[in-house]
């Protein structure tokens, strides 16, 4: 188990990352506060070019590839969108060509998204993991470097996100924050651990894809399909051995909401602040709804992770 980034590292993505990327804002709403009883801040990842925090990690990602592998021509990467929009992204920014394959079914716009940045574009499979185990096999055919979901360079980039959250909001005594493959709740444990804080992290999975939520509850890796049809940033079967440990070291719970409930988050974010949330980025709100009262008269965060919701999941949740 590797360490995690330490306060350096992450200063030296923020670096790498700040000439394409703001510091995104972190606000209280207080449509969105009303009747939970704490206060509550919004970390609005969906501010970033792609829509999603992915992008922090693929930039970084791809700066120490080109540096230790100058000589790589491509890469390739399995994903739902937000990590392929990243991987495009930062591809098309160092003049490497992007093959991204997807589950058959994947979010549309997600998939145009990818197109528009210049990646290539492959449906394989039914869910995440059929497609990853496909890309890994083009990989070695087309001899294409595959980027991983979950890696430490992807990490120290996801963390830049928890620093700017840290030092805008002083004392949080919790961050909620979704969990797909790992690299957001790492990135919040290794701000956290490099400025001293005690500041509680909650994971938030979907119910119907509980593989992180179940292997945190007997502590070991359990595997779990995903039946969830609005929260696809989270629809991961089988848990990243190194994230899980993080995830089982640093996490003070890992809660479960439901397709309803997340559909419900979604159309509160609309009314409240007038920003979208797509199914995963709307999880760690729903966690908060579901369990404020435990949290009366503190102050806590929920990352918003991605606004990249399809049209058709905002008509059902607006309806």
């Amino acid at each position: 188990m590797e360490p995690l980034p330490t306060l350096i590292e992450i200063e030296a993505a923020k670096a790498l990352i700040r000439p394409h990327i703001h510091e995104t804002p972190a606000y209280r709403w207080p449509l969105l506060e009303a009747g939970l009883g704490c206060e509550l801040w919004l970390k609005h990842e969906n501010h970033t070019p792609v829509g999603a925090f992915k992008i922090r990690g693929g930039l970084v990602y791809m700066d120490e590839l080109k540096r230790q592998q100058p000589e790589v021509r491509g890469v390739i990467a399995a994903t739902t969108g937000n990590h392929g929009q990243s991987i495009a992204f930062a591809a098309k920014l160092n003049g490497l060509r992007a093959v991204i394959v997807v589950p058959h079914g994947n979010n549309p716009e997600k998939n145009t998204a990818m197109l528009s940045l210049g990646a290539e574009l492959i449906e394989h499979g039914r869910e995440f993991q059929e497609a990853l185990e496909y890309s890994r096999e083009l990989a070695a055919k087309e001899g294409l470097h595959a980027v991983p979901s979950f890696h430490p360079w992807l990490v120290s980039g996801v963390a830049t996100y928890a620093l700017e959250l840290f030092r805008a909001v002083a004392d949080l005594d919790a961050v909620f924050v979704p969990i797909g493959l790992g690299s957001g709740f790492c990135g919040i444990a290794a701000a956290r651990e490099a400025l001293g804080l005690k500041t509680k992290i909650i994971g938030v999975v979907s119910e119907h894809a509980p593989t992180y939520a179940l292997s945190f509850q007997q502590r070991q890796l359990v595997e779990q399909s995903s039946t969830t049809r609005v929260a696809e940033g989270v629809a991961c079967k089988t848990p990243n051995k190194d994230a899980l440990e993080y995830v089982i070291r640093y996490a003070d719970a890992i809660l479960t909401v439901s397709d309803k409930e997340t559909v419900t988050a979604m159309r509160e974010i609309i009314q409240a602040t007038h920003n979208i949330a797509e199914g995963a980025g709307a999880l760690a709100y729903a966690a908060i709804k579901q369990q404020c009262e435990h949290w009366q008269g503190k102050r806590i965060a929920a990352i918003l992770t991605g606004g990249n919701a399809s049209m058709s999941l905002m008509v059902q949740a607006l309806a």
